[in-house]
């Protein structure tokens, strides 16, 4: 089986499968943070270099307080325990978005998190927190553009690689899988550059249940597809 090199994922349904359970959404995105755990464990012993996340976009925002609120406190727990998995699997955490609108005790524990895994290398993992792809992308212009006026970049010379160093997810490789569970078939403002050629698999599957079975399904669905990034394949 050809793994991937790097697979994204959007982590959908964990509010709406613990409704459908009769319980809190706060129950959902708390069995859902566990099985992130897992899957990491799962995506490494398969062979799979990077992981990337969306667990919070800036529109989550929008949700209710409480909800909110419940989120926030889920990540200072996610983000202590990351610190035990990132040594287990010798796993560098990088954080895409942009932290700023966190608490600062939140930020503060980001920056433990990436600064205590740097040098790991057997596992790359981004959790895209406070993360939206059209804010990236301007963000990234933004800085662009002030290089260019401060003279360290010739707008001639401006590439798709030299723009690329202006993502948050710079020296990172594209996807080459994106996997989003629950049903929906939409990329919800996600990583909208680095998914150019990217192959898309859609599962109905909730995400606190979509365990190592499932992500070997989308792998193997992954290898029926003919990756040919706009050539022809030769009869």
């Amino acid at each position: 089986m050809n793994v991937p090199n790097h697979i994204a994922i959007i982590l959908d349904g964990n509010g709406r499968w613990a409704k459908a359970k009769g319980m809190p959404r706060s129950y959902g995105h708390i069995k859902g943070c566990a099985n992130l755990e897992s899957i990491c464990d799962d995506i490494k012993d398969l062979g799979v270099k990077y992981l990337t996340v969306y667990a919070f976009s800036t529109e989550n925002w929008k949700r209710s307080r409480e909800e909110v609120e419940g989120l926030m406190k889920l990540f200072r727990s996610y983000l202590k325990k990351c610190l035990k998995s990132a040594e287990k699997n010798h796993m560098r955490v990088k954080i895409i978005g942009d932290p700023s609108a966190f608490a600062p005790d939140i930020q503060d524990k980001i920056r433990e998190l990436e600064e205590f895994s740097k040098d790991y290398d057997e596992l790359y993992f981004q959790i895209a927190l406070n993360y939206g792809s059209r804010d990236e992308i301007i963000r990234g212009v933004r800085r662009l553009t002030q290089d260019a006026i401060d003279g360290k970049v010739k707008p001639e010379d401006i590439n798709e690689n030299i723009f690329e160093n202006y993502l948050d997810t710079a020296g990172i490789p594209d996807p080459d899988l994106l996997i989003r569970t629950s049903g929906e078939q939409r990329l919800s403002n996600y990583l909208l550059w680095q998914l150019a050629y990217a192959e898309f698999y859609f599962t109905d599957v909730p995400w606190p249940d979509f365990h190592k079975p499932e992500l070997i399904k989308a792998i193997e669905k992954y290898n029926e597809r003919d990756r040919r990034y706009g050539g022809v394949k030769e009869e």
